[in-house]
């Protein structure tokens, strides 16, 4: 039997896709092993958000042909799709392929079997206009399952590479995510994460058919599915429509991810993004009746091009304004053949540094203040892990449905179910809770209370 091994870089999308990849390999009779071990295949599924992202998908390449030289190096992903003969050029590659046509990668790895020369599978991403299906009915190592729902971006934000390496945005027909949700579900996972390149961006290219009307049919269709996740939703994306899709949902969480970049507005019209900070504040604002106690974390690019210490602190006063429970904050990295690689007074790395740290600073104190809102609540969370950290035994780890980080002593069979937690100690990261009963499992309720 033929073994397969896959590294992943890169966002939710990539993981996502790999497991999709996977499926084809073990349809085909392959068995998986870990990447570290010796493989017949390797795939590299690569990133290329940043200049950093390509280098390393490069370090990993190289490892797989140290690790075995005789195998089938396969490369995939964003840095496949963009710089295929860059990578071709790295002795021992044999075959790429991009971020589409992901099925032909066995007959490649046959075809080169037989021929020996390197195959360049990329084609232009650009002229694609049709989803690809890749069927994931299960997660090899998650508890939360992923479910790509459209792919592409048609935004072109000055400092981003993903149309170029996505394409323009494709949505899924809505009976085939219907259906894999279902698969998902019947699978035993009880959340399920929406995700994609542009996620809420889903249906743009549909006719009488939006992303507010698949949130709808997820949540009456989809039979015992518990949460709906958003991976991530932009500002312009926020409809009416999907706001009261939001306040009427029983089982869209209260976490909403909506990426910001700037709080200046001089700065959002040199990143090209479609929203002032006015715009987006009133939509929070609304959305924040619609689901109260929301947490919403974000994106923040600090030092882009030109950014002044004034911008800075408009976004810094921004942030505090409206209440993050978290922020992924990134320096601004010049990513090459974007506009704003090529754009005049590039920021100081120093000066980067330090707006960084006093950002993550700021996020830390949001995130307490905001976990200190739930000490002594009782959550709903679904344990995800055993913490192998802790010296205490079965001490679990979890997020509770307005994504608070718990941690409390449970039983290894509590992963993947929901339960009840109090919060005993709020912190950032972790929450300290302590487990009160498991949901929709009334016999072993009954028996962990008579345990008690």
């Amino acid at each position: 039997m033929s073994t397969v091994a896959f590294h992943t870089l890169g966002c939710k999308v990539n993981h996502y896709e790999t497991e999709g990849i996977w499926q084809i390999f073990e349809k085909e009779g392959y068995e998986r092993v870990d990447f570290d071990h010796q493989a017949d295949v390797y795939v590299i599924n690569t990133c290329t958000v940043t200049n950093t992202g390509d280098k390393k998908s490069r370090q990993v390449i190289r490892r797989a042909i140290r690790k075995n030289p005789e195998a089938v190096v396969c490369v995939t992903g964003c840095y496949a799709q963009t710089s295929p003969g860059e990578i071709l050029e790295i002795p021992g590659v044999d075959i790429v392929v991009g971020t589409q046509e992901r099925q032909k990668m066995i007959g490649y790895i046959e075809e080169h079997q037989e021929c020996r020369l390197p195959i360049n599978g990329v084609s232009n991403i650009m002229k694609n206009r049709v989803f690809e299906e890749m069927d994931v009915p299960t997660f090899t190592d998650r508890t939360r399952a992923s479910l790509k729902i459209q792919e592409g971006c048609n935004n072109f934000c000055t400092f981003c590479i993903i149309p170029w390496s996505r394409g323009l945005l494709r949505s899924r027909q809505p009976k085939q995510v219907l259906q894999q949700a279902q698969q998902l579900v019947n699978a035993g996972y009880k959340e399920i994460v929406l995700t994609g390149i542009h996620t809420a961006g889903y249906g743009e290219d549909m006719k009488n058919y939006n992303f507010a009307s698949l949130l709808r049919d997820l949540e009456t269709k989809v039979e015992g599915l518990k949460r709906i996740r958003i991976s991530s939703i932009e500002a312009s994306q926020i409809t009416d429509e999907v706001i009261q899709v939001l306040d009427e949902s029983e089982k869209i969480v209260r976490h909403l991810h909506i990426p910001l970049q700037s709080g200046s507005d001089s700065v959002l019209e040199r990143m090209r993004r479609k929203y002032s900070t006015s715009y987006y504040k009133q939509k929070v604002d609304r959305i924040k009746q619609a689901l109260p106690g929301l947490a919403i974390t974000s994106d923040v690019i600090v030092g882009f091009p030109g950014e002044t210490d004034k911008e800075f602190q408009e976004t810094y006063r921004f942030i505090q304004e409206i209440g993050y429970s978290e922020l992924h904050v990134f320096p601004f990295s010049k990513r090459t053949g974007t506009p704003a690689s090529r754009m005049d007074n590039q920021i100081d790395d120093d000066l980067k540094n330090e707006r960084v740290h006093q950002l993550i600073e700021l996020s830390n104190q949001l995130a307490r203040e905001y976990a200190s809102n739930y000490e002594g609540e009782v959550l709903e969370v679904i344990p995800e892990e055993v913490d192998e950290v802790s010296t205490e035994e079965n001490l679990l780890i979890g997020y509770t449905d307005n994504y608070l980080k718990v941690t409390f002593t449970g039983t290894p069979d509590m992963i993947g179910e929901i339960v009840r937690v109090k919060i005993k100690q709020a912190g950032y990261p972790l929450n300290e809770g302590e487990f009160v009963r498991v949901l929709e499992n009334p016999a072993r309720n009954q028996k962990m209370a008579a345990r008690a």
